[in-house]
């Protein structure tokens, strides 16, 4: 991460050491039962669910990781035009849930930095999420928040076995969740096509006044965790591809906060291509769309936009 740090430094960046999140700001998102419970996980390690594991130091770490979510909100929404962030942590957050810890994640950071910026006085906030694992602890904090986009492309059938196309909101959200279920062996051009033709549209008529980005690198083909076959190149073009509607929608303000990536060298390859983008150095016209054929962007667009076309033009 050094290294990557370094990396900003020179597309202009300033690297900010991270603050703990406040009880506040975490009980936003989760139980307060719960904090109390993680809570005394400190000093100790701890089995919270078959995959989530606490050394003596993980609970700091994890209130350092949802501090700098939500301090990248701030410089963000205080920067004024184009200005973007890109908060590095560990553990990642997005399979958190507001009373349960599980795949790796304590607290949602992704969420609350969301439920951060509503509370700074936001109406919409959009959540994009390409790790390659579904974001159930995001999509169930959202379900029935209309002020709240999720959008998720992932590996499906898969863990955590949530993210079929047919969810898609609750109640008042009825419709806010956009969920792009991506067959195993999903390519460059898959993930572009679904994008394109579902995810940006959508983005684009929900108009957020944020964009945030669940930045998971694990559906790199060498990611040891997934089974797809995209490249850090990709990563850094949808980035891209965010940022730009950012630019339309929000004054070009986003935040990408780190997820999944368990490949040393396939994660620094995909964050200097995601802080390229973020930076405005890597431009859509350095990063030509993918070809190939598309079968299971197909498959996928041919399963999500019947329902989806009942609430975005698609």
């Amino acid at each position: 991460m050094q290294v990557v740090a370094a990396e900003f430094r020179t597309h202009g960046g300033r690297v900010v050491e991270p603050r703990l999140a406040t009880e506040e700001e975490l009980a936003r998102v989760h139980d307060r039962d719960y904090l109390g419970m993680i809570r005394e996980t400190a000093g100790r390690a701890v089995a919270l669910d078959p995959d989530t594991y606490t050394s003596t130091d993980t609970y700091e770490v994890a209130l350092l990781a949802a501090g700098a979510a939500v301090s990248a909100v701030d410089h963000v929404l205080d920067g004024g035009r184009g200005a973007r962030a890109l908060a590095m942590m560990r553990p990642p957050g997005h399979h958190a849930e507001r009373n349960r810890a599980m795949g790796f994640c304590l607290f949602n950071n992704v969420a609350i930095a969301a439920a951060h910026a509503r509370a700074r006085g936001l109406s919409r906030v959009a959540i994009v999420d390409y790790d390659v694992h579904h974001g159930n602890g995001t999509q169930w904090t959202f379900y029935e928040d209309p002020s709240v986009l999720f959008v998720s492309s992932h590996q499906f059938p898969f863990y955590p076995g949530t993210g079929a196309a047919n969810e898609m909101g609750r109640a008042a959200g009825t419709g806010f969740t956009v969920n792009l279920p991506i067959e195993a062996g999903g390519t460059d051009a898959d993930h572009d096509r679904v994008y394109l033709a579902a995810a940006l549209p959508v983005l684009r008529q929900f108009k957020p006044e944020l964009i945030l980005v669940s930045a998971g690198f694990d559906a790199h083909m060498d990611d040891p965790l997934g089974g797809m076959r995209v490249t850090a190149q990709e990563f850094g073009r949808l980035t891209a591809l965010i940022a730009a509607v950012a630019d339309e929608c929000c004054q070009g303000r986003v935040v990408a906060v780190t997820e999944g990536g368990y490949d040393l060298k396939a994660l620094a390859a995909s964050l200097r291509a995601t802080i390229a983008a973020l930076a405005g150095d890597t431009t859509l016209a350095d990063l030509p769309a993918p070809t190939g054929a598309t079968p299971r962007g197909d498959a996928c667009l041919a399963a999500v936009l019947p329902d989806l076309k009942r609430y975005w033009t698609v």
